[in-house]
């Protein structure tokens, strides 16, 4: 199969990220107007409280092919996700699926102004989805011990040049073979590594560069269980009881 892409669908879903989704979205603009092909750009404003979706929608001005989607049912994560796809592929104009990729991140977090470029680069090259780093933009939410040791978790099965994690804010997938599997698991959870996981099983040729990189928070209270807020705040209450003298549990 030709590596070509003609399009790219981006993907942001935003639950309570009123002081964030602002400096995400205008990163993103600003690596599709690096970029040369015809982005797409969907915010899935889940259930929001405060003012995520208002201050989403104030930058519709800034960019063509963007809309904010509103959606107060409740759902998995992976259902968000999905129905962000199908709103994102929806903006741009008709293009053979395996020649659209679709990008995730999260609202939490920035891309450097070549992250379309970045991820395209494999694209061309044959991949059919690629899972990029997710670099933690500030520590400051926990000790220098649980920072440590939050390092050394993400060195572990790095190399050189690949790594072998999979992160939601940093995800692309060729669009046939996103639905040749079905999109992402209805889960609340770890729905990144169940499509990761399913493109594997289905023979999709995957890679997990380390030169594709964005910045995302370093909070410890998140919006989705059992993400990075989770680990960092596991870690640091791990750090607190041996500083105790109290065994982790």
């Amino acid at each position: 199969m030709s590596g070509e892409v003609e399009a790219v669908a981006v993907v942001v879903p935003a639950h309570d990220e009123e002081e964030t989704v602002e400096a995400c979205v205008r990163s993103i603009i600003a690596a599709a107007h690096r970029c040369g092909l015809p982005v797409s750009v969907c915010v899935v404003a889940d259930r929001c409280t405060d003012r995520t979706e208002h201050r989403a929608r104030n930058l519709a001005g800034e960019f063509e092919r963007f809309a904010v989607v509103s959606q107060s049912r409740p759902r998995s994560l992976g259902a968000v996700r999905d129905l962000g796809s199908r709103c994102a592929m929806a903006l741009l104009p008709p293009v053979r699926a395996e020649r659209l990729w679709l990008l995730h991140t999260d609202a939490d977090s920035t891309v450097p102004a070549t992250w379309i470029d970045d991820h395209l680069r494999h694209a061309f090259g044959g991949a059919d989805a690629v899972a990029g780093r997710a670099d933690v933009a500030d520590y400051s939410a926990i000790t220098a011990r649980a920072q440590h040791r939050y390092q050394e978790h993400v060195r572990c099965g790095e190399g050189r040049f690949t790594h072998s994690h999979v992160y939601g804010a940093n995800l692309g997938v060729r669009a046939d073979a996103f639905r040749a599997v079905g999109g992402f698991p209805d889960v609340s959870t770890g729905e990144d590594h169940g499509l990761w996981l399913s493109l594997v099983e289905h023979g999709a040729a995957v890679r997990q560069p380390n030169d594709v990189r964005v910045r995302t928070s370093g909070r410890t209270r998140g919006r989705a269980p059992g993400g990075l807020a989770d680990l960092l705040r596991t870690l640091a209450c791990d750090e607190a009881m041996l500083s105790s003298g109290a065994p982790p549990e």
